[in-house]
Parts: C-alpha cells; sequence; structure tokens
C-alpha cells in the first residue's frame, strides 16, 4: 500500500512539475525580445509610434484594434511587441543594440491594451524583404497575464502582390487573420485587426 501511495505521489509531482512547465503556443524563436523594453510593462501605453514614423514627405501606416478574450470579452493588460523591416526590406541598426535588437533592428515597439482591450501603432509601411521570398510583414509576440509569451499571426497586407493565394493558405491564423486591408485617409494608411487570444495557438488553456 505505501509503495502504491508513493508511486502516486511520484505521478502527480511529475504532472504537476510538467503542466508548471510546457509552454504555451510552442517554440518561439525571440519571443523573449517582449522583456527587453526598458520601460515595465505596467507603464506602457495603449497607443505608440514606433521609431522613424513620420508625416514628412511620406504617409504612415495606422493599425489599430482590439484583443478580445475567447470569450469574446475585451482583454486588458495585453502586451503587444512588434518590430519589422523599413521600406528597403532590411531590420536596420543603429549599431548599439543589444539582445534581439541585434537581428531585430530598431523599429521595434511595445504597447499594452487599455481597459477595453484597445491597441494602436503607428509606424512606416514596411517593405518586402529584397529577395521578395515573403510579403511585407510585421512581426508581433503576446504576452498575457499569467501565460508566457508566444507569436501570433503577422501582420500583413491585403494589397500586396505577394501574398498570393499559396501564402494565404499557409497562413495558421494564430489569432485570428493577421491580413489587414489598408486604407487611404489622406494623410496617412489606417487599417484594423482585432486578435483573438488563444485562437490556433497550441496548448492554450481552455476555461472550464
Amino acid at each position: 500500500m505505501k509503495n502504491l501511495i508513493f508511486i502516486l505521489t511520484i505521478i502527480c509531482w511529475n504532472t504537476t512539475v510538467f503542466a508548471q512547465t510546457k509552454k504555451v503556443g510552442g517554440p518561439c524563436e525571440g519571443c523573449e525580445a517582449i522583456y527587453e523594453n526598458t520601460i515595465p510593462f505596467e507603464k506602457l501605453e495603449s497607443v505608440v509610434k514606433l521609431p522613424g514614423a513620420s508625416w514628412d514627405g511620406q504617409k504612415p501606416l495606422g493599425i489599430n484594434g482590439t484583443v478580445y478574450h475567447a470569450d469574446g470579452s475585451p482583454a486588458a493588460g495585453v502586451v503587444l511587441y512588434l518590430y519589422h523591416t523599413d521600406q528597403k526590406g532590411i531590420y536596420p541598426k543603429k549599431g548599439n543594440e543589444k539582445g534581439w535588437g541585434k537581428r531585430h533592428g530598431y523599429l521595434r515597439g511595445w504597447l499594452k491594451t487599455d481597459g477595453k482591450g484597445f491597441y494602436k501603432f503607428v509606424t512606416l509601411r514596411p517593405a518586402a524583404y529584397p529577395d521578395r521570398s515573403e510579403p511585407a510583414h510585421i512581426h508581433i509576440t503576446v504576452k498575457e497575464p499569467g501565460i508566457n509569451e508566444y507569436y501570433i499571426d503577422e501582420f500583413v497586407f491585403l494589397d500586396d502582390s505577394l501574398l498570393t493565394t499559396e501564402k494565404r493558405v499557409k497562413l495558421e491564423n494564430r489569432g485570428g487573420s493577421g491580413i489587414v486591408k489598408l486604407i487611404d485617409v489622406g494623410n496617412m494608411y489606417k487599417g484594423e485587426r482585432n486578435i483573438y487570444l488563444g485562437k490556433n495557438i497550441p496548448d492554450y488553456p481552455v476555461k472550464k
């Protein structure tokens, strides 16, 4: 009887440890960059302008949306990390980057959804890689309270000729569709993307 209790204890312990260490979203190279900002999470704003965004001779890009929980309620306090290429299709560096900034470049930013789950960022539209192997895109990592950071589908643009039918079929729709329709409103381009936490995210906890 004692041996049985001992075995069951070991099984329960292993199960608990595994559950605590199992990561949501699977492997995520570079997702830890979400922690590299000098501003603490609690002080992040819901609206951010990425470096280089300007109205000086060019139209910036503004994307906004709402982040939702799986039950459809707005998700407050969700941190988003964004980075993308410049208008030449490269991740530009200033030479003093540290950590993941050495690969992601300086065109990156951090923000946190407000009490209604709202977010917005302004930047310049990125270009595709010089070899044009992928559509132009904006990377995004999500960190919600109580869950590890994970990536969702990149922001891509509906009018991008590189966003072929073949490319669309391969999209995972992690967090919902990342395809953004841009509208020229005169002084800038605007787009909208709502994000759905847990949608198509491996090992995402199911609330009962």
